[in-house]
C-alpha cells in the first residue's frame, strides 16, 4: 500500500511559480509511474504532468506545457511538480497519483493510489 502526500500548494499572483511535492511511502518508490492531476471547482479531474519510473519518460497536458515541469527523486521517494509561469486558469486542486507500471499514463482511472491534494490559487 502507498501513501501519498501532497504539499506546497498556496496562493501565488499571476506569473509567479509554485513547487509541489509528493512524498510517498510504503512500497518501493521507484517502481511507480507518477502522475500530477486537478481539478477546478465544477469541473472535471484534468491530467498534468506524468513521469516513468526512472524519469526518463515525461508527459504534459498541451496547457502546461512549457510551464510545468515534473521531476522525481528516487531516494528521497518524492514527485515533484515545478509550475513557473502561473495562470489564474491554473487555480484548482492538485492531486499525485501513483502506478505501479514504467508506463506513465495520462488517464487518472489508470493509477492504483491518489493523494488528497493541495490547493493553489493564482491570483489575477
Amino acid at each position: 500500500q502507498v501513501q501519498l502526500v501532497e504539499s506546497g500548494g498556496g496562493l501565488v499572483q499571476a506569473g509567479g511559480s509554485l513547487r509541489l511535492s509528493c512524498a510517498a511511502s510504503g512500497g518501493t518508490f521507484s517502481n511507480y509511474a507518477m502522475g500530477w492531476f486537478r481539478q477546478a471547482p465544477g469541473k472535471e479531474r484534468d491530467f498534468v504532468a506524468s513521469i516513468s519510473w526512472s524519469g526518463g519518460r515525461t508527459s504534459y497536458a498541451n496547457s502546461v506545457k512549457g510551464r510545468f515541469t515534473i521531476t522525481r527523486d528516487n531516494a528521497k521517494k518524492t514527485v515533484y511538480l515545478q509550475m513557473n509561469s502561473l495562470k489564474p486558469e491554473d487555480t484548482a486542486v492538485y492531486f499525485c497519483a501513483a502506478v505501479a507500471s514504467n508506463y506513465n499514463p495520462t488517464a487518472y482511472s489508470a493509477y492504483d493510489y491518489r493523494g488528497q491534494g493541495t490547493q493553489v490559487t493564482v491570483s489575477s
